[in-house]
């Protein structure tokens, strides 16, 4: 199983609309870099959701259930599902992944414009600790 984390702006797509419908295509990347993460996506993998503007931070997880495949709207995108599998809370903010100093090569910290990306297993681990009631 892999992990990703994908980003998004709470005003357009939230956890809570995520939560309510309980699974949704996950479209609208553009970035190369982010598509190329979609594309790796398989079913059964973890997705952290982040909201990114306001408080910045992961607020949850979703568990990939499909095949990626093209966006029926954009022939250079990708889109995959996810189903809404958790709260993470309180929020695990970006202040405190960057004040961590445990990822400062990884593309969230590094690369704050790209949306959707791989999770380094030090990242899981740190979350596991994190949260150990909750299922990551």
């Amino acid at each position: 199983m892999a992990y990703f984390l994908a980003k998004t702006d709470p005003e357009t797509y939230s956890l809570d609309d995520l939560e309510r419908e309980k699974r949704t295509s996950w479209d609208g990347v553009t970035n190369a870099q982010a598509v190329r993460a979609i594309r790796e996506m398989r079913p059964g993998d973890r997705v952290f959701i982040y909201h990114s503007g306001g408080v910045s931070g992961v607020v949850g997880l979703a568990t990939v259930r499909s095949e990626p495949r093209d966006d029926p709207k954009n022939p250079k995108s990708a889109v995959v599902d996810l189903e809404f599998e958790g709260r993470l809370e309180p929020l695990t903010t970006l202040a405190e992944i960057k004040q961590s100093k445990k990822f400062e090569d990884w593309a969230l910290v590094r690369q704050g414009r790209l949306s959707t990306m791989a999770a380094p297993a030090k990242f899981v681990e740190w979350m596991r600790a994190r949260y150990p009631k909750a299922h990551i």
